[in-house]
């Protein structure tokens, strides 16, 4: 072959890939009060920063769990109770890993747990989690190496095995750099065998199926930019419906051993071709994909698979209205909310400071309210027992009317007033119960208001700098998305 058909030879999109050597890796360890990530906490981060063979950072940091240790914990690591004492919270250390790990690929030995860790305290500090890759070093010294020659892959046995240079002792960043170790040497062995990209690392991973691997073909003309795709099915129907920041690289992990979902694979394994909308941004991406979710209702979507299936708190259409928690936004709605219970509890709060009744009978426009819903009963109706007519009765709905316009607070004073007094009685447990109730109405007026308050806007155009350089933009129309753009670098904005 001539240097002429060499150099003129296209390359596979394989082929593409960032090689092992140029990727970056954050190797992670922690040390946490117990096994599940449920119900037990992180007490240590460590980890390190790699990139062709080189350490370029490193993390450690004690974390307070706000708890005491286990015994047997602090037997295993020697991590005590009064070691934590002026240690951060997950709180203040979990916006700094992420930080340190952006555009990684994260490694740990037994990912799941680690990894598992790490999103449950990501969930729990209301934050967004990254889409990492994740690469195990477990499973990839079990594909690796044979029973003879590691018949246990623990970290500890595998760091006598390749005689690494920092010894685990249980302790995150000391884990952690010895997984760095054992991480090159199981990179070692695979490099002969033209494993030499991330995507080549994890298709040789086990639990593949060649049915699975041989679809990748369905990604090859996707484009690496931003966007929605959509996975069809032997009828076209659409199966599945995500968003990536790279649709190419996205795509293609469905059908590699980066994808261990049961139910993703048996969604790959029905998939015929993939299409896909592309975006100029997240933003965009994120928009489109509520609309096709709601458009198409993916059998194999769980998490929002019904974007407008949430509850709203709505008044009534009567002559003696009431609130009622519904699927459909009427008038001064508030909402939206996720759970029917959270609406229920945040609906009773407002009926008891605006006085609402909550009594369901029916009644006419002349007829009054109150003869039958005496002060003096346990759940008695909040707008009391005393005759009142409709005219009457239409302060308090307006009143909560304009609560959740935000047009008044006085309701909210009142409640604030009555925490107040109900502690200064030492009715502790039935402050802190007020108090809560209270917090969770005003979050959600806050929230409700918000939104109210953009969707008023006839046109806003909103814009933000892109880490590449440039700047991402979405005009906003009446709260909905009508376009989206990106102005590249050196291009006025």
């Amino acid at each position: 072959m001539s240097s002429r058909d060499v150099t003129a030879r296209q390359l596979a999109f394989d082929e593409l890939d960032t090689p092992l050597r140029d990727t970056t890796f954050v190797v992670v360890d922690l040390e946490t009060t117990g096994s599940s990530s449920g119900d037990d906490a992180i007490t240590e981060i460590g980890a390190v920063k790699i990139r062709g063979g080189e350490v370029v950072g490193e993390l450690s940091t004690l974390v307070d769990p706000g708890r005491t240790m286990p015994p047997h914990i602090v037997r295993l690591t020697g991590i005590t109770s009064a070691m934590l004492v002026d240690a951060p919270r997950i709180e203040q250390v979990l916006p700094s890993f992420l930080e340190f790990a952006r555009g990684a690929v994260l490694v740990a030995h037994n990912a799941p747990f680690d990894i598992g860790f790490l999103r449950a305290a990501t969930t729990r500090c209301d934050l967004a989690w990254p889409s990492f890759q994740v690469l195990c070093t477990v499973r990839l010294a079990r594909r690796v190496l044979s029973r003879e020659e590691a018949p246990s892959v623990k970290l500890s046995a595998l760091a006598d095995l390749f005689r690494v240079s920092t010894r685990p002792t249980h302790r995150a960043l000391d884990d952690a750099r010895a997984t760095v170790d054992v991480l090159h040497a199981l990179i070692e062995r695979v490099g002969n065998l033209g494993v030499h990209s991330y995507p080549e690392l994890v298709d040789y991973l086990p639990n593949v199926s060649a049915a699975q691997r041989g679809k990748r073909g369905l990604a090859a003309h996707l484009p690496r930019s931003p966007g929605v795709y959509l996975f069809r099915g032997p009828s076209d129907e659409v199966l599945y419906v995500g968003t990536a920041v790279n649709l190419q690289r996205r795509v293609r992990g469905y059908f590699t051993g980066s994808e261990t979902r049961a139910r993703m694979k048996e969604m790959v394994a029905l998939a015929t071709r993939v299409d896909h909308v592309e975006c100029a941004h997240g933003l965009e991406a994120g928009v489109r994909e509520l609309r096709l979710l709601a458009a198409h209702a993916p059998p194999y979507n769980r998490r929002s698979k019904f974007p407008k299936r949430a509850w709203w708190i709505t008044l009534t259409d009567e002559a003696f209205p009431r609130l009622s928690v519904t699927r459909r936004a009427g008038p001064d709605a508030l909402g939206p909310f996720s759970n029917r219970g959270d609406a229920a509890d945040v609906a009773a709060t407002i009926t008891e400071s605006c006085r609402l009744r909550h009594c369901t009978r029916k009644i006419k426009q002349n007829d009054v309210h109150g003869p039958d819903c005496p002060d003096d009963a346990v759940g008695s109706c909040p707008a009391g027992s005393a005759p009142q007519s409709a005219a009457a009765y239409a302060t308090a709905v307006e009143l909560s009317r304009n609560l959740i316009r935000g047009a008044t607070d006085a309701p909210l004073r009142d409640l604030r007033t009555r925490v107040v007094e109900l502690a200064g009685a030492e009715l502790f447990e039935n402050a802190a119960r007020l108090r809560d109730r209270t917090a969770a109405l005003a979050t959600a007026l806050r929230r409700c208001q918000r939104l109210a308050s953009v969707a008023r806007i006839e046109e806003l155009v909103a814009a933000r700098p892109r880490d590449e350089g440039g700047w991402e933009f979405a005009v906003i129309r009446s709260g909905r998305l009508a376009s989206a753009g990106v102005a590249p670098r050196g291009r006025p904005a």
